[in-house]
C-alpha cells in the first residue's frame, strides 16, 4: 500500500517510488529524500512510526515520578517511571478532548494532571479521577493509550507502531553482553545538551557513519579516535600509517585486557538486511587509551560500574534509525537525533556517569564535555553545508569513498524500510 499522497506540483520522476528505484548503490542520495517535505512525510510514517527508536536513558528518569517527553513528528509521547518503579510510555494526549498534557521536557509529577478539564492519572496511565462524569462512566476505558517502551541495559527505546519489529529482543540479549559491566542503571545524568542542526535527519545520520571527514574536521576528537575508522588495511593513506601502528598496538593491549575480563570486544556489524539495524564493537583510542579528553585521559576518577582500569577504550554502539553512542570506562555519551522538519534535526548529547561520582571531586565537567561539545558544533556546521548543496539545483548524487561503507550501508536500510511499505 502506498503510504503518501504524491505532491500535485511534482513532477512523476519526484514521487518517492520513482526515487526508490532509481537508488545507485555506493552513490549518495537524490536531493528530493534530503529536501521534499513528501519524501519526509513518508520518513515519519515508514522508519520513525514503525521501527524501536532510542529516546531516554534511565538515569534520566531515576526516580518514581520523573519523566521526560520526546516528540517525533506530530507525536508527543511522555516516557515516564511509574510507583512501581516500571517504565511506562503514554501517547501525551488527554482522553477528555485531547489537550496536551505534559508541555516541558522534563519534570517529576506525583499524579498527570490535564490542565484543561483536569481529568488526572496515575503515572501508569490509569484514569484516576475525571469531574462531573455520570454514574455509568467507567474510568477504565480512558486510561492513557499505551506507547511500546523497552530498557535495554538502560537505554531506553520506544516504538509507535501497533507491532514493533519483532527482532529487537535477540538484538538487545547481544547488546547488554557488551554493555553489562558499564552498568548504565547505576549512572545519572552529569549534563545534556540539546542542539538543532540545520540539516535532514539522513544528512546527520551519515556524517556520524563516517570519519573520512574527522582529518580535517575535528582536531579535538582525533586526538583520540584513531583518523583510520572506515579504512580498509590496504587503502589506508600514507600519511595514516603511523597513526595505523599506533592503532594495532592499542588495538593489541585492549583485546588482551577485554580477553583477561571476559568482555566481549569483537565487531557485529548488521546494518541493512533488518528492521533493528546495528553495530557494536570495543575499539581502541589514541593518546592514554582511556576517554574521550583531549589528552585521552579518564574525565572522570569514579569508574562505571565495577571496571578496574580505565584503558578500555571505547565501546561504540548505533542503531538505526536514530541512534549512537560511546560507552567508556569512566563515562559514557550518548546521542539521539529526532526529525524536526525536513531540514531541521534535534540532536540530544547525553552524558553519564557513576551515580557516586561527585562534581568538582571526581570530575570536572568542561574537561568531560569539552571534545564532544566542539565535536558536535563543527558536525552541526558540516551538515549545514551539506543540507545548502543538496537543496542547489547543481547537486547531483556523488560516490561514496570506500571508507564511507557504513552510510552506504545506512542509506540501503532506509531504501530497504521505504520499499517495504511504497509501492514500485
Amino acid at each position: 500500500m502506498t503510504i503518501f499522497a504524491p505532491n500535485p506540483d511534482a513532477t512523476a520522476t519526484s514521487t518517492l517510488s520513482s526515487l526508490i528505484r532509481r537508488r545507485r548503490p555506493g552513490f549518495s542520495l537524490e536531493a528530493e529524500f534530503y529536501t521534499d517535505p513528501t519524501v519526509f512525510a513518508a520518513d515519519l510514517d515508514a522508519v520513525f512510526g514503525r521501527h524501536w527508536i532510542f529516546v531516554a536513558t534511565e538515569a534520566e528518569i531515576a526516580e518514581e515520578g520523573d519523566y521526560v517527553t520526546v516528540t517525533v513528528g506530530k507525536a508527543s509521547v511522555i516516557i515516564i517511571r511509574d510507583d512501581d518503579f516500571e517504565i511506562r510510555a503514554f501517547r501525551n494526549v488527554c482522553r477528555h478532548r485531547g489537550a496536551r498534557l505534559l508541555n516541558e521536557e522534563r519534570g517529576s509529577v506525583g499524579n498527570i494532571v490535564c490542565g484543561y478539564h483536569q481529568w488526572t492519572y496515575s503515572p501508569d496511565g490509569s484514569l484516576l479521577h475525571a469531574k462531573d462524569q455520570p454514574a455509568d462512566f467507567d474510568k477504565s476505558c480512558f486510561g492513557l493509550r499505551s506507547v511500546s517502551v523497552r530498557s535495554d541495559g538502560g537505554l531506553i527505546f520506544i516504538c509507535l507502531a501497533a507491532e514493533p519489529p519483532n527482532d529487537f529482543d535477540e538484538v538487545s540479549a547481544r547488546i547488554e553482553a557488551y554493555l553489562g559491566p558499564h552498568q548504565l542503571t547505576n549512572t545519572k545524568v552529569a549534563a545534556q545538551i540539546d542542539l538543532v542542526e540545520h540539516a535532514n535527519w539522513k544528512l546527520v545520520m551519515e556524517n556520524n557513519r563516517e570519519c573520512y571527514h574527522c582529518e580535517a574536521g575535528h582536531p579535538e576528537l582525533t586526538c583520540t579516535f584513531f583518523p583510520t575508522y572506515g579504512h580498509a588495511v590496504e587503502d589506508i593513506p600514507t600519511r595514516l600509517l603511523p597513526a595505523h601502528a599506533r592503532y594495532l598496538q592499542a588495538e593489541h593491549d585492549l583485546e588482551t585486557a577485554c580477553s583477561d575480563r571476559g568482555y566481549p570486544y569483537e565487531l557485529i556489524h548488521e546494518l541493512t538486511g533488518r528492521p533493528s539495524a546495528f553495530r557494536i564493537q570495543r575499539e581502541a583510542l589514541d593518546g592514554a587509551g582511556e576517554s574521550y579528553t583531549i589528552d585521552g585521559t579518564a574525565a572522570s576518577r569514579k569508574l562505571l560500574g565495577d571496571l578496574d582500569t580505565p584503558r578500555l577504550g571505547r565501546l561504540s554502539l548505533h542503531h538505526q534509525p536514530n541512534m549512537w553512542s560511546h560507552f567508556l570506562a569512566d563515562h559514557a555519551v550518548v546521542f539521539s537525533a529526532l526529525p524536526l522538519d525536513v531540514d531541521r534535526t534535534l540532536v540530544r548529547t547525553t552524558w553519564l556517569v557513576h551515580s557516586d561520582a561527585v562534581e568538582g571531586e571526581d570530575y570536572d565537567l568542561d574537561n568531560l564535555t569539552a571534545v564532544w561539545k566542539m565535536t558536535n558544533a563543527q558536525d552541526a556546521g558540516l551538515c549545514a553545508l551539506a543540507q545548502t548543496g543538496v537543496s542547489d539545483p547543481g547537486y547531483l548524487p556523488g560516490p561514496y569513498a570506500p571508507s564511507e561503507s557504513d552510510v552506504d550501508d545506512f542509506v540501503t536500510w532506509y531504501i530497504e524500510r521505504l520499499s517495504e511499505v511504497v509501492e514500485p
